[in-house]
């Protein structure tokens, strides 16, 4: 019996206790006028498209109708310059959420700015290498001395260094030159590069029968598959920690569509009108392929691992100004609501972390 009282006045006591200071402050958190969410716009067309999650939550208008009843407004922001042009939106406050590939986000935390992980958003997205149709190039080590196109500051960087580690080669064994998605397919197209590194931009060359594309991440065992993740400003995280939690909780309705197998044509057609892809292109681009791992949007060990070999990579090849613990970057923190108290709540969805449970 004593054994057992002194359970409840250690554990169950102080728990519930924090669970009502959560709850107070729950009820009294204030609300955001809108929410600002950043997205890489993957669109050839007048209209905008980020793919994946992002546009199911756009299509069937997931947030907007979640926050309509305290007036939040949710404003899409679409950026051309991709991960580089985000962070400096961040940096200037401009934006509250963004949806990025692994290694934008990774340069942000990595140069100081304040963001911490919400959500994992695709997993294992595969690049190809480009070439211009009848190249003899044919794999990575035949690449050494050739004019290559990379987008850097992007997921697309990271990705072309990994696969070269692969093989043994790094950008000092070529000639890397920066360019973006639009401009590496138009040079690609003319000639006027040996290769580009990317993604459905070069698949849409080689339907049209103006590139070959000799290899992608897939070939090369998964070495420099991309990651998508969600990341949050630091603080309006920390000042609307309920906010962020029921928009994670939103989030799920749309992956979970997603992660229907009945759904990926229905997806397909979707990113296809949004973007102006050819639907074959997503197709080619897509077969194969489980949604219900890419689309996964928990933040489990095997994901976090792979965003943390990531950021041991870039620093190691001095892609980054210095390495962090992507655990320090959970923005899993009980947030301290009342001196000497300690909410039970976590910013991230609860089901976003139960494999950290698990051991």
């Amino acid at each position: 019996m004593k054994s057992i009282s002194r359970f409840l006045l250690e554990k169950i006591l102080p728990a519930a206790l924090g669970l009502g200071v959560y709850a107070s402050a729950q009820a009294s958190e204030t609300w955001p006028e809108e929410i600002r969410i950043a997205v890489p716009d993957l669109s050839a067309g007048s209209q905008h498209s980020g793919g994946g999650v992002v546009d199911v939550l756009r299509s069937q208008r997931i947030f907007e109708e979640a926050f309509a009843a305290e007036g939040i407004k949710v404003r899409w922001l679409f950026f051309k310059g991709a991960g580089p042009v985000i962070n400096e939106a961040f940096a200037n406050g401009q934006v509250d959420l963004a949806y990025l590939g692994d290694f934008a986000a990774i340069i942000g935390k990595a140069s100081g700015l304040d963001t911490r992980l919400l959500s994992a958003s695709a997993r294992n997205v595969q690049h190809y290498l480009g070439v211009p149709k009848g190249s003899p190039i044919d794999s990575l080590e035949a690449l050494r001395g050739k004019r290559v196109a990379v987008f850097r500051g992007t997921a697309s960087q990271l990705s072309f260094a990994q696969a070269l580690a692969s093989r043994g080669l790094s950008e000092r064994d070529l000639k890397a030159v920066n360019l973006d998605y639009n401009a590496s397919t138009a040079a690609l197209a003319a000639g006027q590069i040996d290769a580009a590194w990317g993604g459905t931009n070069l698949l849409a060359l080689q339907l049209r029968g103006l590139a070959d594309l000799p290899l992608s991440t897939q070939a090369l065992g998964g070495a420099g598959a991309l990651q998508g993740v969600l990341v949050g400003n630091g603080a309006f995280v920390d000042r609307y920690p309920h906010l962020i939690q029921r928009l994670l909780s939103e989030q799920r309705k749309a992956s979970d569509w997603l992660r229907q197998a009945r759904n990926k044509e229905a997806y397909i057609q979707l990113v296809a009108g949004l973007a102006s892809y050819p639907p074959e292109l997503l197709e080619l681009d897509l077969r194969d392929r489980d949604f219900a791992t890419i689309f996964d949007p928990r933040l489990d060990q095997g994901f976090l691992e792979r965003l943390q070999q990531g950021v041991t990579f870039a620093a190691e090849q001095r892609l980054i100004r210095k390495g962090f613990d992507v655990d320090d970057w959970l923005a899993t923190r009980s947030a301290r609501v009342a001196e000497g108290a300690l909410a039970p709540a976590l910013v991230v969805d609860l089901g976003l972390l139960s494999s950290a449970f698990a051991h």
